[in-house]
């Protein structure tokens, strides 16, 4: 790592923390920073909002703190690029002011009142089998569900637009996003990466109107220049080139140097997800796209656990009280104690099986789909059961890496695995011997910000395309490999127990559904 050079700002801006990071022109992290923020406040059950100016001070804060550690590093700062999480959408008036808090990715509310498609659009929706994907995806959009039950703020809201957007303009003064950063229940059109066409259902199907989007552009296209406010606040020097990226996970697959179907991504974040990128356009499910890749002309196809590692943190919460102490007082992060609780407990965890659908899904799992944990007996302890969670991810994950590489019909022959979770390394044998693969650790665990760095460099023109930046700044770390007789007892469970699992438990999922109302169908 050179101690003179040109450095690429990476400002990362996530579901539980922002971190603003530089890079060098191999892909070495040189500095960072992290704050942790409360992801959401709920008014009320199933609500998932924050204040804009939250995120934005976060971002501030991250950033200043950078420079009160390393100072001397900001006259090194040649491009930057933002990151953030997905489909948390924020409603601007004329004056690009906020009107409401930001709706986060986590809301689950849902609307009856969504527009009626006429017989015409309708009939050949319900011939082909897909009327409830439609109603589930018109009853969760949030523009739908907004000019339902706030008619007055659907009514001013000017610009619809992602988080990442809302950011980006307060970094730029120009709103505008990446058009990898496109997830969520939009008009977006992920063939060709750009809004809908004039004739596209869903411009039917959702309350929102095309002036209210914002301009589009690709990964590594320069947006413009930080402006003299956002440098007061940030500390970033003004005038520093600002290039678009794309959504975290997108700039994760990317950071992690997984550009072709034969190389899964794995993320073990708040939401655990597998990626294989593709130039083809591969839907991971029957009518579900892939997303823009952050490279342009490449796809993402992706399988989601939504609620993945977020399932350590309600672990942490229900029943490791004693470790969150002890980790207080020990200056160290609860999670970093969890090993102990994998080490105390064998492969299998004495017959524990945990399915991790603890929310619904729209295609699989399906909207009546619950979590469930089988196996229990009187052996059981929180070791069993935290290792149960860890490995009930993986058999998803494992699930997804065999659908894609079916549809991709390219077998996926190594992993590269990132997030929070990809940092212990019990979790990578784990993820090694379940899979069968070897399990490849970047040599970053800062991924995301890796790939938006990769944009800033493209873009700054540092190197000719994605391609060769990649191959330049992301590179493999430690590697694990799969341990025949622990590979071949997970081999087993898999197949014979959790593959299973889905099918056999949907139709009490939908019983319980129809006698709780909970969760409630649209």
């Amino acid at each position: 790592m050179s101690d003179q050079g040109p450095l690429l700002l990476a400002i990362d801006q996530g579901t539980q923390s922002v971190r603003a990071m530089l890079f060098d022109l191999a892909g070495n992290l040189v500095a960072r920073s992290q704050v942790q923020i409360e992801p959401y406040f709920s008014a009320q059950p199933g609500f998932a909002e924050q204040h804009c100016d939250y995120f934005w001070q976060a971002l501030c804060r991250a950033c200043q703190q950078l420079w009160s550690t390393h100072g001397s590093l900001r006259c090194r700062i040649a491009a930057a690029a933002l990151t953030t999480q997905r489909a948390s959408v924020v409603c601007l008036d004329e004056n690009r002011q906020p009107l409401r808090p930001a709706v986060i990715w986590l809301d689950q509310r849902r609307t009856r009142h969504y527009p009626r498609l006429p017989w015409y659009l309708s009939m050949p929706v319900a011939m082909i089998g897909q009327q409830a994907i439609l109603n589930q995806f018109q009853s969760k959009a949030e523009c739908n569900w907004l000019a339902a039950d706030e008619p007055e703020i659907w009514q001013r809201t000017r610009h619809f637009v992602l988080l990442s957007g809302y950011l980006t303009m307060r970094l730029t003064d120009r709103l505008c996003d990446a058009r990898a950063s496109q997830v969520g229940y939009l008009p977006f059109d992920f063939r060709r990466g750009d809004w809908a066409g004039s004739h596209d259902i869903k411009w039917r199907a959702l309350r929102v109107r095309r002036e209210q989007l914002p301009p589009l552009l690709d990964a590594g296209e320069e947006i413009g220049a930080i402006t003299a406010a956002a440098a007061a606040a940030t500390g970033i020097p003004p005038g520093t080139r600002f290039f678009a990226a794309g959504a975290d996970k997108a700039c994760e697959v990317l950071g992690s140097g997984a550009l072709s179907p034969d190389t899964g991504s794995l993320s073990y974040g708040t939401t655990a997800t597998f990626n294989t990128c593709n130039h083809r356009y591969v839907s991971p499910q029957s009518f579900v796209p892939p997303y823009q890749a952050a490279v342009p002309g490449l796809y993402n196809s992706e399988i989601i656990v939504q609620r993945g590692y977020w399932m350590v943190n309600w672990f942490k919460r229900e029943f490791a009280h004693a470790e969150v102490q002890q980790a207080a007082q020990q200056g160290v992060p609860p999670e970093a104690l969890f090993e102990t609780l994998l080490e105390s407990s064998p492969p299998g965890a004495m017959g524990l099986v945990l399915q991790p659908f603890w929310n619904p899904g729209v295609r699989f799992p399906g909207p009546e789909a619950k979590g469930a944990i089988i196996g229990f007996g009187d052996v059981h302890t929180r070791a069993h059961l935290y290792r149960a969670i860890i490995e009930g991810i993986a058999y998803a994950l494992r699930q997804g890496q065999e659908q894609l590489a079916r549809r991709n019909r390219v077998a996926v022959t190594r992993l590269r695995v990132s997030g929070g979770g990809s940092q212990s390394d019990q979790v990578m044998q784990i993820t090694a011997d379940i899979f069968g693969l070897p399990a490849e650790r970047p040599h970053t665990t800062e991924t995301s910000g890796l790939g938006a760095a990769i944009n800033a460099a493209v873009g700054a023109g540092f190197y000719t395309d994605h391609a060769e930046a990649a191959a330049a700044m992301s590179r493999v770390g430690q590697v694990f490999h799969p341990h025949p007789a622990r590979q071949a007892l997970y081999d087993r469970l898999y197949r014979e127990v959790y593959a299973g699992l889905y099918s056999r438990l949907a139709p009490l999922y939908r019983r319980i559904r129809h006698i709780t109302g909970y969760p409630a169908s649209f």
